[in-house]
């Protein structure tokens, strides 16, 4: 782990960092199953950052002023979000057109964030078809 975003975890509460951990753990998985190449690990806005060359960054975090909920972030200016919504919104709840919204207390939709990792991370090869390919 990226020595900056170790310390980051670190001041995480334990909720929170429990999922995030398992949220990175999902995003290296997903890229090694789709031999993506490395995963650039950093700290991006004081937010841990996921990204590959062929893909768009993914980042993650917790608020505090949102204590139960943890945050997985996407660039506003791609199609993801609204993607996901259309094929998740009985699933995920989600802000605005960046981010998917997870309760802390629930466990993760892991089918469902592992198909919009995928989208994610292969979203340079995507990006122009219809809800990217899904």
């Amino acid at each position: 782990m990226d020595k900056n975003v170790k310390t980051r975890f670190d001041q995480y509460p334990d909720s929170a960092r429990h999922q995030l951990s398992s949220l990175r753990s999902l995003i290296f998985q997903t890229a090694e199953h789709l031999q993506s190449g490395a995963v650039e690990e950093s700290l991006k806005w004081g937010e841990p950052s996921y990204s590959v060359k062929s893909g768009s960054p993914i980042r993650i975090d917790w608020k505090p002023d949102t204590p139960h909920n943890c945050y997985v972030f996407f660039n506003c200016n791609t199609k993801l979000v609204d993607t996901f919504r259309v094929l998740y919104g009985d699933v995920l709840a989600f802000q605005g057109n960046r981010a998917i919204v997870l309760d802390l207390s629930a466990a993760l939709p892991e089918s469902a964030l592992r198909h919009c990792i995928e989208l994610t991370l292969t979203y340079k090869k995507r990006r122009h078809l219809p809800l990217l390919g899904a």
